[in-house]
């Protein structure tokens, strides 16, 4: 296993193998990129509730190609529904929180519960067809590298590689929308199509990223990695970078074990490994970090009776 897996991270283990592991680390860069965003202005949950809201559009979208093409693996049409269901998805966020029924947090709850169920139920129907397409659907659920095609992979690579050079071209423009939109507005800055930019390059990681992280890990490969680099600096520009570097390690390494273990789901395999990078640095980081601020704690009161 061990060597198996040094050839999978060397990329010594075919081109489609190693062409998943660079799209999944990619797609791990470009997430903890914009996670650092979208936790710092407290949209966290949105990247969860598009996901959810992605399932039914995807297994419409198989039961549409199935009835008109005879064939539902279509990648475009499938990431085309999920882009659909997302979009109405959050659009019904919106709704009913602007109209005053419900705040947020709760019409987020709401819509996502009710998408995922949706999903769950069309995808039950999916699933009871005779068709052998259908395979693969369960995938978009909890993930797995190693059914991914070459040409899913690079359009993987190609989504997250392009939403990482724009957030480095703008990256000062998103800096000022996200501490004080207020003053980014005097200075001129479009803040509300940023902000439209923002949601629509999140968007566009959480619904590429469920084929390979799957639909119920995504909102954690966008979220762990820029929370873990809060403990590190209290600076901008470090903590995006290392919430890249987080996020791409933990996918590409989560895709390597995918990859080599027979089964494993990626999703899983991603967040266990950010779950212990976000531990290590919950624990061990120098300013923010569990043993540092308890060495400060014990030094305070010495110092108080000197």
């Amino acid at each position: 296993m061990s060597a198996s897996l040094l050839d999978v991270l060397l990329l010594r283990a075919g081109y489609n193998t190693s062409l998943v592991l660079v799209a999944c680390a990619l797609l791990g860069g470009a997430a903890g990129m914009i996670g650092t965003f979208t936790v710092l202005r407290g949209r966290a949950l949105v990247s969860d509730a598009l996901s959810h809201a992605a399932l039914p559009g995807v297994a419409l979208a198989f039961l549409v190609g199935m009835a008109v093409f005879g064939n539902g693996r279509s990648l475009p049409l499938l990431m085309t529904g999920a882009s659909l269901s997302g979009v109405l998805g959050l659009a019904g966020i919106q709704w009913l929180t602007r109209s005053g029924r419900l705040p947020e947090d709760a019409a987020i709850g709401a819509v996502l519960s009710v998408f995922f169920g949706v999903g769950v139920v069309l995808l039950t129907v999916v699933q009871s067809l005779d068709s052998g397409d259908q395979g693969g659907l369960m995938h978009f659920i909890y993930g797995q590298a190693a059914a991914l095609r070459a040409s899913d992979a690079q359009a993987i690579a190609v989504t997250g590689g392009g939403a990482v050079l724009v957030m480095l071209l703008l990256f000062k423009e998103l800096k000022a929308l996200t501490f004080d939109p207020v003053f980014a507005a005097t200075l001129g800055l479009p803040v509300g199509r940023l902000d439209f930019l923002l949601m629509l390059l999140l968007g566009a990681v959480t619904i590429v990223g469920i084929q390979a992280v799957g639909i119920l890990m995504i909102v954690a490969l966008i979220v762990i990695p820029p929370v873990a680099a809060r403990f590190w600096t209290r600076r901008l520009g470090r903590m995006t970078l290392l919430a890249s570097l987080f996020g791409a390690s933990s996918a590409g390494f989560g895709a390597a074990l995918s990859a080599v273990v027979v089964g494993l789901p990626t999703g899983a395999a991603i967040v266990l490994i950010a779950g212990g990078v976000f531990a290590i640095s919950f624990v061990a980081a120098p300013h923010r970090g569990l043993v540092a601020r308890g060495l400060r704690s014990r030094r305070v009161p010495v110092e108080a009776l000197s």
